[in-house]
């Protein structure tokens, strides 16, 4: 019994696992032809193709045709964001030019931008010194992947280029300002030979992801399951004793970690932050009560043994409550793809399945 419980779970782990892989594959690769090649009007097969920034899954293609005119399409994961590339003689944002797009309700944005600052209203729309060819310009959004091809005219392109994804969920204005990117690169660039050098951003996986990965592994799975351990196999003492405080003293870890990062995320007009952000301290704040209350157990013979398991157990059961709620509320500010909800929802139901066989179990063999 105890074994196939694990082994259940395992298997959920395992789903959820790869329901995370599979939620960043929505992406386009040089292996594969163009999808919207029907769409581009400057389309053609003799397009250099380009791994531009990996970490963000951009790719990019690109060709010289006559009259020192290049061609450009760039394509990336469509994560409700807009997707930028621009043109920097020292690799630096500030006084380059760049290409920006963005999908928003089917209708699709494309503007040439100045960046002449870092805030917004330095980046006007509009502006640049890029020589673009009139009616080149389509964004489009395939697949939930967006494509933004355009081209210019110039007899060389700059040895360097600049890319930058914006915030999820916070299209530009209608002004057409932009809002802060969520991450940024640049990478150089040797139009002539082909050779790129991977783009180097400030995160490889945003911060956003490492906080959902820790928080959701450290209080959504593995705390869980130790407290499956605490309950169901104190037949096995002292290996359960054992086993269920180095699982939550990791579950604990990662959590905080989670947490803690949580605290450094741009928080600038996404809705139900600050209730977010509440409950991760609720939960925070429970989870050092545990902490606290297993440096200060009493002995088993003690007379107030029971109440300390009385609170030991509530203050558990509120933490993983408050933990699990506030797990989905994060993927819902973060809009993340159904995977994330799916693979965490079948794991969930797998463990609410391994406890409510083990309750029936504990209670037909339980010694009254």
């Amino acid at each position: 019994m105890e074994l196939s419980v694990f082994f259940l779970l395992f298997l959920s782990f395992f789903a959820f696992s790869v329901s995370l892989v599979r939620s960043q594959t929505s992406s386009d690769s040089c292996s594969s032809n163009l999808a919207v090649s029907s769409l581009i009007p400057f389309y053609n097969s003799s397009f250099h193709c380009l791994s531009a920034w990996s970490s963000q899954s951009f790719t990019l293609r690109y060709s010289k045709t006559s009259n020192n005119t290049w061609s450009f399409v760039l394509s990336a994961p469509d994560t409700n964001a807009y997707i930028a590339i621009g043109f920097s003689s020292d690799g630096e944002m500030v006084g380059s030019s760049a290409m920006v797009g963005w999908v928003s309700s089917g209708k699709g944005t494309a503007n040439q931008y100045y960046l002449g600052g870092v805030s917004s209203s330095d980046c006007p729309p509009g502006k640049g010194n890029l020589n673009v060819v009139k009616n080149s310009t389509v964004i489009v959004s395939q697949s939930s992947v967006l494509y933004l091809a355009f081209e210019i005219t110039a007899e060389q392109t700059t040895p360097y280029l600049i890319y930058s994804v914006g915030p999820r969920g916070s299209l530009p204005s209608s002004n057409g300002y932009l809002s802060e990117h969520r991450d940024k690169s640049h990478s150089s660039f040797d139009a002539n030979t082909g050779v790129i050098s991977d783009a180097q951003g400030s995160s490889g996986f945003d911060k956003e992801k490492k906080h959902a990965l820790l928080v959701i592994l450290g209080w959504g799975v593995l705390v869980p399951i130790g407290i499956l351990a605490a309950r169901y196999f104190k037949s096995y003492d002292p290996h359960w004793f054992y086993g269920h405080i180095s699982i939550q003293t990791i579950g604990f870890g990662l959590g905080l970690a989670g947490i803690i990062m949580g605290f450094d995320l741009d928080e600038d007009e996404i809705d139900n932050y600050d209730t977010h952000k509440a409950l991760g301290i609720v939960v925070l704040v429970l989870g050092c009560l545990q902490v606290t209350a297993f440096l200060a157990r009493p002995n088993k013979t003690s007379k107030v043994r029971k109440y300390w398991n009385w609170y030991h157990h509530n203050i558990g059961r509120f933490a993983l409550s408050f933990a699990i709620g506030n797990i989905f509320l994060g993927l819902s500010i973060a809009e993340e793809s159904k995977s994330w909800f799916i693979g965490y929802g079948v794991y969930l139901g797998v463990w609410l399945l391994a406890a409510a066989l083990l309750e029936i179990r504990y209670w037909m063999t339980r010694d009254d």
